[in-house]
């Protein structure tokens, strides 16, 4: 420190250093504590240093202050792996958020809890004809202007429609398929068909995804959903009492594998209509066709 009269004072050339980052401890240290307290010096530091390089730094800051802080699930997507862009479209996805995922634990603890204490069959019906619409109601909701917070962005992006459907898609099957597996575990009683929901639900939400470049996002699992009511309505009328309904049979359960293949093959051919035109898809999407 140099001294002015009775103040002491930091060297000029140690400010040089200071303002071009080459100060080293401990006189960095003692620099930044004078600083704080000496008007004098951060004076004479102010005209040490290079305006460009102060006001680049300036800029800096400012962007880190207004750039966005990632949340608990882009974060941990990002640590896993998962690129930033990719990250940042899954934690925007509606579905994944807590409201949606604690609307979906409810719907499933009242209906593992039901379909327990009524044991009118050898299958739990209940529990099975509910689970495979959750996926496709999550799919459903993860795409598009109603519950999409960024759809507009996405709109205007340079990523393809399919390529965001499908990141979603698999976001949302994953966690709600988890969803469901863990409401199968409390419902040990009824063993291996308990896990009867998954077949139907990878044929629901896949014909509900192949649809959707024809009717939209809305109207496509909405068909899908009310076939699917259908036709356990129509199983429950023709079977007997306390039976277990065609769907859940081995049957069924090859019928639902066949039409999730199928649809997997048809929403493959079809993929390139989710990109055809970003605004008749957009049109798509407020309640029009494609």
């Amino acid at each position: 420190m140099s001294a002015h009269g009775t103040a002491w004072h930091v060297p000029e050339d140690d400010l040089r250093a200071y303002a071009r980052g080459e100060a080293t401890p401990p006189r960095l240290w003692s620099t930044d504590t004078h600083l704080a307290s000496c008007a004098q010096c951060r004076e004479t530091l102010a005209a040490l240093s290079d305006p460009v390089a102060l006001d680049a730094g300036w800029e800096r800051l400012d962007a880190e202050l207004d750039a966005p802080r990632p949340g608990l699930v882009e974060s941990l997507l990002v640590r896993v792996g998962v690129a930033e862009h990719t990250a940042r479209l899954l934690a925007a996805t509606p579905v994944l958020r807590r409201s949606w995922l604690g609307a979906v634990l409810a719907v499933l603890v009242m209906t593992v809890v039901a379909a327990d204490a009524v044991r009118t069959t050898a299958t739990p019906t209940m529990f099975l004809a509910l689970a495979p619409l959750l996926p496709l109601a999550g799919v459903a909701l993860s795409y598009g202007p109603v519950l999409d917070p960024t759809y507009e962005m996405t709109v205007v992006s340079p990523t393809h429609s399919f390529r965001l459907l499908m990141i979603r898609t698999v976001a949302v099957l994953t966690v709600s398929l988890g969803l469901n597996g863990l409401a199968t575990l409390a419902l040990p009683s009824y063993g291996l068909r308990a896990l009867a929901w998954l077949l139907p639900a990878l044929a629901l939400t896949g014909s509900g995804l192949a649809l959707t470049p024809r009717l939209g996002p809305v109207l496509a699992p909405s068909l899908v959903g009310g076939a699917w009511i259908a036709v356990l309505m129509a199983a429950r009328s023709a079977a007997e009492a306390h039976a277990t309904l065609a769907p859940f049979t081995a049957a069924g359960q090859g019928v639902a594998a066949a039409v999730a293949v199928l649809a997997t093959g048809l929403l493959y051919l079809v993929r390139d209509r989710f990109d055809a035109s970003r605004v008749p898809l957009t049109d798509t999407f407020r309640g029009g066709t494609a």
